[in-house]
């Protein structure tokens, strides 16, 4: 009697351990790798946006723009630019480069090209963090005598 309930209290503390490292190292592993997916993904259509942008000002021939900027917090100011036939872009790590219409969109592609691959490389992390979730959780059924839900 006495050895089954060692095992049972041997049990139990698997169980926590089991919880434990669900609730502490993949729980928060799956946050960041979600939280890093949707990132990539916003950074994927801001660059997007700009491709269509620029196509607009090809299409329309727009050498010279009036338009609104976000200056931060959503406040805005209107902005006059002159000449559109180069622009700054976000070439990543704080850099703008200064890019004619067909250099910008050429870097767009290279870039999207990249997220994309990024994307579902985060994509593979959060399904196999799921995977491992649900493994643990398995066990901790099995541990319990429990059926599968």
């Amino acid at each position: 009697m006495a050895s089954g309930a060692g095992r049972r209290g041997n049990k139990a503390d698997k169980v926590l351990e089991y919880e434990a490292f669900v609730d502490k190292r993949l729980k928060p592993d799956l946050v960041r790798a979600i939280a890093e997916r949707d990132k990539l993904m916003e950074q994927l259509k801001t660059y997007s946006d700009l491709a269509t942008n620029i196509k607009m000002l090809e299409e329309n021939k727009l050498a010279r723009l009036r338009t609104m900027v976000n200056l931060g917090s959503e406040i805005y100011c209107q902005a006059d630019v002159p000449d559109t036939s180069r622009i700054f872009v976000d070439i990543g790590l704080g850099f703008h480069a200064e890019l004619s219409w067909k250099e910008a969109l050429d870097f767009i592609t290279t870039k999207t090209t990249i997220l994309d691959r990024q994307i579902d490389e985060e994509t593979k992390r959060v399904a196999r963090i799921k995977s491992q979730i649900k493994l643990v959780c398995e066990g901790i059924r099995e541990l319990l005598n429990l059926g599968p839900e």
